[in-house]
């Protein structure tokens, strides 16, 4: 897998893929939704999927010694190592949010998301998404992906809406809590948001990978 992973990077990767990644950058920025650094990630990953479509990519690796099973496979582990490059980043910008500048007005000030251990989960969330609505949607067909970009656009802006409202919910104020205030429920999301990035991604792979045997190329 390793040597695919490889393959993917060198090969079938698009610039835009590794570029997007400086858009966890946005954790840092005062007054903006700042999941949507996560949502640019993931239309840079989007990037390499046009890129390999245009070189018919599927059909080269199809030819190649390996399964189509590891076909699919290589995808999904190049997706999830831009998502975890870029959520390393965030995670790094998060804490200094949370330690460092907890106490900056310009962030107290601000009536949106703030960065804490919540919006990390949420993040992990719409790479989810990613990894479900888009990649699943475009090996059932592997080729098609306007449509499945279109709902993954749809699910993750509800998710990021969703992460914007929660805290001005009465009652459910404590989710935007800044530094290490209400540890406990600000790790229970992290976690929470981790088990459902994993349990997303595994069963779209699952499924793509179904999906993707019966496809005659």
């Amino acid at each position: 897998m390793l040597k695919l992973l490889n393959k993917e990077i060198k090969l079938s990767a698009s610039k835009l893929s590794f570029l997007f990644i400086a858009f966890a950058a946005l954790t840092m920025a005062p007054g903006y939704p700042i999941l949507l650094g996560a949502f640019f990630i993931s239309f840079g990953l989007f990037q390499s999927f046009q890129h390999a479509r245009e070189a018919n990519d599927i059909v080269y690796s199809a030819l190649l010694p390996i399964s189509k099973a590891d076909v699919v496979k290589s995808k999904y582990v190049f997706c999830v190592f831009i998502e975890l490059l870029g959520f390393l980043l965030m995670a790094a910008l998060t804490l200094v949010r949370m330690t460092l500048l907890k106490d900056a007005a310009v962030y107290r000030e601000n009536v949106l998301m703030n960065a804490n251990l919540v919006f990390l989960g949420f993040a992990l969330l719409i790479f989810g998404i990613f990894n479900s609505v888009f990649i699943g949607g475009f090996f059932k067909t592997a080729y098609y992906f306007g449509k499945p970009f279109i709902f993954f656009i749809v699910t993750a802006f509800i998710a990021v809406c969703a992460g914007e409202a929660i805290h001005h919910v009465p009652g459910l104020e404590a989710v935007n809590s800044f530094g290490f205030e209400v540890l406990p429920l600000q790790a229970a999301v992290l976690i929470s948001g981790a088990v459902i990035y994993a349990a997303l991604t595994i069963l779209s792979m699952r499924a793509s990978i179904k999906s993707f045997e019966k496809i005659d190329l």
